[in-house]
């Protein structure tokens, strides 16, 4: 897919424009790029079919633009703007504390055209030494690159996951393949992903293995063979096709779907058996096959109940497993609700309705408007006048509705000493409120947990928004005593949410297990800011489901009764 090549280059656009003082344009071209990047589906085949030009917000010269990209691999447009600032504009704003403005300034003064550089500016002590920066903010930049270096060579799982559907979707379109399903840390829904691993059966593996290595994503083949074929994608992704017979797809599936911590405790089990568990099958001490074709029967055999995979990183699942204590984790289908949405009455681009209809076309019942409180000029949204007309709207336009609601609410900003940016007595209208931290990430752990728990036990706020503050690849996570803080949720009966954009995806799922360990509601939300973004919930599910969590623990699992 050639999605985030398509936005990455709309993003530095935006970006480029802005530095130039264009006004207006930005804001359009940074909307497409949102919209591209959330897309479910390749926008290559968009493109093919003229729907490309159909999408949200894209007009028509964008359009030309987006077809560019994708029939060449580059823009023209895009080229002479970055002559003009020959830089990686978009990889160096990913690093906190680095926006267009800081990024041409480093270049102009100290000549950083990439991370290398400004890795290398920073270390060296060179940033501190621009006028306007300073010290603190190259102690920032640093902490920026250690995040970015983190997940580098990784895809986001909102990127992977529709990759890995599309590539099924064109293999089945041969024919050649009786089963096909991706496997590895993907199945078990990690939030960064190195690599794809699918796996198959096929009645004519060699045709099936050249289909794969055939397929107009490849850029380079590694390996081609009837059993196992590899290939490098256009956008560096390496992904390996294992062809398997049916009889032992079962506990192939399991193994490649790993991790490698819960086969080996899995493997023991077997042995203390006496039995032999590999990537073929679960065989007895004469090498008699007892498992194989069905991956639940692999686990059955062993005497332990079917685990998610979700769960598959020896955290205390088998355990859990031969006891036949293995929750029911939250499956997508048991969402109604949407409880963190945004409108063009804030930083979103649709209106109610149209955000409304979106969520009714993906089968929800209701939704919480959240747009945001004004804050500092830095984010636009909601003046206490501005929000007491929204009340009055969505009282109004609940009244032309049938079968579905929308609850009134509101994104308030935390403020440094844990107090909220609207009043009280408006607060307490409200359906929904969901508090956020949205400045000051470096306080002190302690200054950091005094505002939290101020934040969470206030009597008016219904939930903690991406808790954390992290933004993967990004912006790491600020600090705090997380333990108290759920402690003190759990007390006021505020929920902790699963932000399920992508980049976000927080609470990651160890402290979402952590939470439901503290006895803390969880609220899986999309922060939508455009209508396609509700798509974003399933990758919250998955989130949630590495934490554990069951349709009880989650609060938009219940109906809007």
């Amino acid at each position: 897919m050639k999605n985030e090549l398509v936005a990455r280059i709309l993003y530095e656009i935006a970006d480029l424009l802005d530095l130039d003082g264009v006004a207006f344009k930005p804001r359009a071209y940074r909307r497409a790029a949102e919209v591209v990047e959330s897309l479910g589906e390749p926008i290559e085949d968009l493109v093919a079919s003229g729907r490309h030009a159909e999408l949200p917000g894209v007009g028509e010269a964008i359009a030309k633009k987006i077809a560019e990209i994708v029939e060449t691999g580059h823009l023209a447009y895009h080229d002479e703007l970055r002559a003009k600032l020959p830089i990686d504009l978009y990889a160096l704003t990913r690093v906190e504390g680095v926006g267009p403005k800081t990024a041409k300034l480093l270049y102009e003064t100290l000549g950083v055209r990439s991370l290398a550089d400004l890795e290398i500016a920073a270390r060296e002590g060179k940033v501190r030494t621009v006028k306007g920066l300073g010290e603190k903010t190259e102690e920032k930049i640093l902490r920026g690159l250690a995040e970015t270096r983190g997940v580098e060579g990784r895809m986001l799982l909102g990127l992977a996951l529709p990759l890995a559907e599309s590539l099924i979707a064109k293999l089945h379109e041969t024919g050649l393949f009786e089963r096909l399903e991706y496997a590895g840390s993907l199945r078990r829904g990690r939030e960064t992903i190195g690599d794809l691993d699918l796996l198959a059966v096929s009645a004519d593996p060699a045709r099936a293995a050249d289909a794969f290595v055939g397929l107009s994503d490849v850029a380079e083949v590694l390996a081609h063979g009837e059993a196992k074929s590899s290939v490098r994608l256009g956008n560096g992704m390496q992904v390996d096709l294992r062809i398997v017979p049916a009889e032992s797809f079962g506990a192939a599936l399991q193994y490649f779907t790993g991790s490698k911590a819960h086969n080996i405790a899995l493997r023991k089990v077997a042995v203390a058996k006496g039995w032999k568990l590999n990537e073929y099958g679960l065989y007895d001490d004469e090498d008699h096959p007892i498992a194989g074709a069905d991956e639940d029967g692999v686990y059955r055999a062993l005497g332990l109940e079917p685990i998610p995979p979700e769960l598959r990183e020896d955290a205390g699942e088998l355990e859990r497993a031969a006891s036949g204590k293995i929750p029911h984790v939250v499956e997508l289908g048991d969402l109604h609700a949407d409880l963190h949405v945004h409108t063009d009455a804030s930083d979103g681009t649709a209106s109610l309705e149209e955000m409304v209809a979106a969520a009714r076309a993906r089968g929800l019942e209701y939704i919480a408007v959240t747009d945001h409180a004004r804050f500092a000029e830095v984010i636009g949204g909601l003046t206490p006048d501005g929000l007491r007309a929204q009340i009055d709207e969505i009282a109004r336009f609940n009244e032309t509705l049938s079968g579905f609601r929308v609850l009134t609410g509101i994104e308030v900003n935390i403020q440094p000493d844990g107090s909220l940016d609207m009043p009280d007595d408006l607060l307490a209208r409200l359906d929904w409120v969901v508090a956020s931290v949205h400045s000051h990430f470096r306080q002190t752990k302690d200054e950091m947990t005094a505002r939290l728990i101020r934040a969470v036990s206030n009597e008016h706020v219904d939930c903690l928004a991406h808790p954390t503050g992290r933004k993967i690849g990004e912006r790491p996570p600020y600090d705090a005593d997380w333990d108290l803080v759920f402690r003190a949720a759990a007390e006021h009966a505020c929920a902790l949410e699963i932000n399920a954009n992508p980049i976000r995806l927080d609470l990651n799922a160890e402290l979402a297990r952590r939470a439901i360990q503290a006895r803390c509601r969880l609220s899986i939300g999309s922060d939508a800011h455009a209508p396609e973004h509700f798509d974003f919930l399933r990758f919250g599910v998955l989130t949630a489901r590495r934490g554990w969590a069951t349709a009880e623990d989650v609060m938009n699992a219940a109906g809007a009764g």
